[in-house]
């Protein structure tokens, strides 16, 4: 009698599970779940979690039928992202009273690298939506780039960077929009 009730109970805890998963997968737009379980599944730099939680913030990405319209939100995103970051660091700057430290030699040096990120992602959206992938390809890791020099330099400076989620978040967006671009068909 034990048997069959353990077998009844376990059956019973299996459909819970499954309708459980099937009510938590409804939650995310199938679209997005499978570009980003595509795209950022083996590619060592960005995060599916990463990727869906990003596409999904963007309420356009429930009507998106490519990877190019998926990549033009993640433009806007890294756009707003890096406009949000650059306010931050000025405000430090602003708050620290520009003095010699070297947190503050390095808040400098990642002003300008958000400067330049904020003045490449017009011509950045433009080449995305004209399907100029390349040139767009070659701005953005330019930018992912320069955004590992900012974090790195806090290290190198021996000093805890207040930039790490931020440094981090711009970098995962322009990455993903390149491998969004990159594997358009």
């Amino acid at each position: 009698m034990a048997s069959s009730n353990n077998g009844v109970s376990a059956l019973f805890l299996l459909a819970v599970l499954l309708i459980a998963a099937s009510q938590l997968a409804a939650g995310i737009n199938s679209a997005v779940y499978g570009a980003c379980k595509t795209i950022a599944g083996g590619s060592g730099l960005i995060g599916v979690t990463f990727c869906i939680d990003a596409l999904s913030s963007d309420n356009r990405s429930s009507n998106v039928g490519s990877y190019k319209e998926f990549a033009v939100i993640a433009v806007d995103l890294l756009t707003a992202n890096a406009t949000s970051t650059k306010s931050e660091i000025d405000a430090m700057l602003r708050s620290s009273g520009g003095g010699g430290d070297a947190t503050t030699r390095c808040l400098k040096s990642c002003q300008a690298v958000y400067g330049g990120i904020l003045q490449a992602q017009a011509a950045v959206g433009a080449a995305v939506k004209g399907g100029r992938f390349q040139e767009a390809i070659s701005s953005l890791e330019k930018s992912a780039s320069a955004v590992k020099e900012c974090q790195d330099g806090f290290g190198k400076s021996n000093v805890t960077s207040p930039l790490s989620v931020e440094n981090d978040d711009t970098f995962q967006l322009a990455e993903l929009i390149v491998l969004l671009i990159r594997d358009e068909p």
